[in-house]
Parts: structure tokens; sequence; C-alpha cells
């Protein structure tokens, strides 16, 4: 409780930035990103800063999982880096972006917040938003369709940390690859994408998220949780999944005639700020 309420307060009354901001060379009308878990070493902060400072949008969604609460309740990890994400959000809510953060599992204790303004920043349970050509996007992070999460939680506690373990390893992987002069790989991206169950499960929560969104009378869902960045179509749902920043370094985005887009900071040339497309799709037009 103490931790939370040491956060808020940090969240609330963060300096300003003392350093200039280079102007944004990527705008679009909204933007979409996800579990960055602050808080945990496997959170790649310089890229998500890079990000910030290079792309402006009208609206900015924090769906989900910001602050990795679980793993500050372990152990306080909190770097400068870090601080300075949190700085850059609440320049854009302060320059006239409209920041809306849903909570995740892992930073829940934010529900408590829901509809309260922490500097600028509106915390929502969940949000429509209603693209440039009409469409209506249900946003949530996800978690509640996670049977893991909701039936079993001390499970899900267990595949955290055996998820960190994966994230240490892979960090020292990638140390030894960066010596070799080899690109970053994610193991747990791997993993995620080759061990049978990890897809079943990725499918099985696609098309509850998609039904679910379907029942609300919506054009689609966007959603994080999953660390699987996806645009597609499902039964005439459009599900969108803005990834994360640990493992893919990806974002969703709306450009001003509504199309949307997942990009990937994670290629070069990152100095450039041109991320390279992994998806685009339009909405369907409406009958």
């Amino acid at each position: 409780m103490q931790r939370d309420a040491n956060f808020l307060r940090a969240w609330n009354d963060a300096a300003p930035d003392a350093q200039p901001e280079p102007e944004p060379r990527l705008r679009f009308r909204s933007v979409w990103i996800s579990d960055l878990h602050l808080g945990t070493p496997g959170c790649q902060a310089h890229a998500l800063l890079d990000f910030l400072k290079h792309v402006e949008s009208e609206n900015l969604f924090l769906v989900g999982d910001i602050i990795d609460g679980w793993q500050l309740k372990r152990s306080w990890y909190w770097p400068q880096a870090h601080n300075d994400v949190i700085q850059k959000l609440l320049r854009k809510a302060r320059k006239g972006t409209k920041v809306v953060f849903i909570p995740g599992n892992h930073d829940e204790f934010a529900r408590r917040y829901v509809e309260h303004n922490f500097g600028g920043v509106d915390v929502a349970e969940e949000w429509v938003h209603e693209t440039a050509d009409g469409r209506k996007l249900w946003i949530i992070h996800g978690d509640l369709f996670d049977a893991v999460i909701q039936c079993a939680k001390w499970l899900a506690y267990v595949g955290d940390s055996a998820y960190e373990f994966t994230l240490r390893l892979n960090r020292w992987l990638n140390s030894l690859r960066a010596r070799l002069g080899l690109p970053y790989w994610s193991l747990s991206k791997y993993l995620k994408l080759k061990v049978k169950r990890a897809v079943s499960y990725v499918g099985d929560f696609e098309n509850a998220v998609a039904r679910e969104a379907r029942k609300r009378g919506m054009h689609g869902v966007v959603c994080g949780h999953i660390h699987h960045a996806e645009l597609r179509d499902i039964d005439g749902i459009l599900y969108a999944n803005d990834g994360d920043w640990v493992e893919s370094l990806t974002a969703l985005v709306e450009h001003a005639d509504g199309r949307l887009e997942i990009i990937d900071w994670s290629k070069p040339p990152l100095p450039a700020a041109q991320p390279v497309l992994v998806q685009e799709q339009q909405l369907p037009v409406a009958a």
C-alpha cells in the first residue's frame, strides 16, 4: 500500500523535462502502447523514450501493465530512465495530448483510482474510441479474459517469476550476440510462437476478446496483456493487440483517415525514427 502511494505521488509530482523536446517526425491521430513493465529490468525504457520523443498524437492510450506492481512489491527497481518515461507521458498530457490509462493486472492497484485524473492522465477501466472513419473500438488490457489470472492467481505469479528468469537469460544471450555483431533476438517471443500450448493460448485469448467485442456491438477491440502484437479480422471483428515494450517494442497507431498500423520500433534505423510496418489494415466499410 505504501509503495502504491509512493508511486502515485511520484507520478503526480514528476518534475518537468529539463531537456528540450526534439521535433516529432511521426504524427498520428491515436497511439496505443501497453505492457511497458516499468519497474522491471526487462523494460526497454530507452527505446520507449526514443519512441515517445519522435511520435506525436492527438490521443495516447496506455493499455495496462504500464507499471509492474508485482515486481516492485518483490524488489524495488526504478532507474532514472523509468522516471523519464513518466515525465514524457505527463509532458504530453500537459501539451494537449489526451492521455488515457487503463490499468492491467500488473498495475491493478491503479484500478482503485478509476475515474480519477493524475497530472492530466485519465484513469479508466475501459474505453470506447471512435476512429476517424466512425468505427468504435473497445479498449481493454485483456487480463479479464485470462483464465489463469482469474481462476488461479498464484499460478500467474509463478508464471511471472519464470518469465522474469527467461528475460534475464535473454539479456545475457543478447549481450553475447551484441559482442558477436548479431542483432537483438527475443527468446521469450520465440518460445511463445513455437511452443504448442503457448500458440493455443494466444489463439484462444484472441478469439475470446473478439467475441466479447461483438457482443458489445463494437467494430473492433484493442488490447495488450499477451505481449503479442497482432492486427487481423476475427469473424468480422477487428482484433488489434499493440504488443509490448519488453520483447516486441511495438505500438498500434491510427492515421488521420482511420487506417490502423502496428509499427515495430526495434528495427533499425532508430535514429531516423522510421519504424518498420508490421501490419496494416483498413477498417471495414459500414453497412
